[in-house]
């Protein structure tokens, strides 16, 4: 272990001390308790499922109720799925999309599949045991118009209060953004795709 001198020690528990007064009266100046939120993971960056399913883990840990509407990622397995089946019905999981537009290659299709998941979508919504909802890869379909951007933003606009919503996927629209309490923009600054490396189980998929 390093040794500390005592004045380095106590210049030390002064700045945190400073900091621990400035932290606790911004934490005191909040005055709503509880709200339920609406989440947007964006960007090009990897890493925007991934860390919708790390707020899905933390809500079953507390108990909670979990569902998932999976917009596009649904025509190939991810370990993800089995590993929340281990939670049984406290997550009402839904993978309802074909693949990726370039992959259906089928307009028709893609809208289809993208209005059966928001009909989903909806009724998990609507249900009072749903404490977080996915909608994984959402901004994908409203990017390609598989949905009505209006429709999606007034109805998350209006959803049941304490409901929290986390939408996902490159390319978030300023209307669901300006919609938004809480928007996260994944950059991306460096990824194994572009040396070459495929999807790997476990990191990808």
């Amino acid at each position: 272990m390093t040794d500390i001198d005592e004045a380095e020690a106590a210049r030390h528990r002064e700045k945190m001390k400073k900091r621990k007064e400035v932290q606790d009266a911004e934490v005191a100046s909040k005055a709503i308790a509880e709200k339920g939120l609406l989440i947007v993971h964006t960007g090009k960056g990897k890493g925007k499922t991934t860390a919708a399913f790390g707020l899905a883990l933390r809500m079953l840990g507390y108990g909670k109720t979990v569902g998932v509407v999976q917009f596009v990622k649904g025509a190939w397995h991810t370990g993800e799925r089995d590993a929340f089946a281990a939670f049984g019905d406290r997550v009402r999981w839904h993978s309802m999309g074909e693949g990726f537009t370039w992959e259906t290659q089928d307009l028709q299709r893609d809208v289809a599949a993208a209005e059966a998941a928001w009909a989903q979508a909806k009724a998990l919504m609507a249900d009072p045991d749903v404490a977080l909802l996915v909608l994984d890869e959402i901004n994908i379909a409203l990017r390609y118009d598989y949905l009505s951007l209006a429709d999606v933003v007034e109805t998350l606009r209006g959803r049941r209060a304490g409901l929290h919503v986390v939408a996902t996927g490159r390319n978030a629209k300023p209307e669901l953004i300006e919609a938004a309490d809480l928007v996260t923009e994944f950059e991306a600054v460096k990824h194994h795709f572009a040396a070459g490396v495929k999807a790997q189980e476990g990191i990808e998929f």
